[in-house]
């Protein structure tokens, strides 16, 4: 696979995906009239159907990680090499950070923001973690028994994802950064970000741990 369109499906999915993350959150929350619940469910929609979507066209050229926690362990388990991961992760980045830029400019508002929501505690760190946990862990059992339905598995672990953690599930480090750039209906405060990221990682990990025990192939 052509090494530059692999870093450009990287940049341009986390770009999409953030964009859309972030202006139907912020859409939702225009026209839900307060209503914070209903603003919730229309952005999960929104953010499920654009993984489907995105991991459904983009996975075939870059395996459609747009987030560093799926990349660190892709590369731990030996399915992304290390020289590709490090091209990826910063392209992750900084895709997620210019979808957030590019929400802001089609809704007119200032493009560079500090987000003010407060999503502290142990318990939204805990959360993180358990999101980020299912989420890797659903993409390596799609991986193992039914990779053709990778792209509705992750769609589908997101969505309920938003709605049975504290956190609404981010379970993602370049999307948390993204998302403390902007004082919208999906932003984070800066100062909580550095807590949600470590426990991405964590959450990441220990589902690579769990994966490799349960989804072991057996010798024959």
């Amino acid at each position: 696979m052509n090494a530059a369109r692999q870093a450009f499906a990287e940049l341009f999915g986390a770009l999409i995906l953030t964009a859309v993350v972030i202006g139907s959150g912020i859409l939702a929350a225009r026209l839900a009239d307060g209503h914070e619940a209903v603003a919730l469910l229309a952005n999960t929609v929104a953010t499920a159907a654009i993984l489907y979507v995105l991991i459904s066209v983009l996975g075939p050229i870059s395996g459609a990680h747009f987030n560093p926690a799926v990349t660190l362990v892709s590369a731990l388990r030996r399915e992304t090499p290390i020289a590709v991961a490090l091209i990826y992760l910063p392209l992750q980045v900084a895709g997620c950070v210019s979808g957030a830029l590019l929400a802001h400019a089609m809704f007119d508002l200032p493009l560079l923001q500090t987000a003010t929501t407060v999503r502290e505690g142990p318990a939204q760190m805990l959360s993180e973690g358990v999101a980020t946990f299912a989420l890797v862990f659903a993409i390596l059992g799609g991986m193992r028994f039914n990779p053709n339905a990778v792209p509705a598995i992750v769609a589908l672990t997101i969505a309920a994802g938003y709605w049975w953690t504290a956190s609404t599930s981010f379970a993602n480090p370049a999307i948390t950064i993204a998302r403390a750039m902007s004082d919208t209906f999906a932003g984070i405060r800066p100062i909580d970000a550095p807590g949600f990221i470590a426990a991405q990682f964590a959450g990441a990990l220990v589902a690579w741990a769990v994966a490799a025990f349960l989804f072991a192939k057996e010798k024959s």
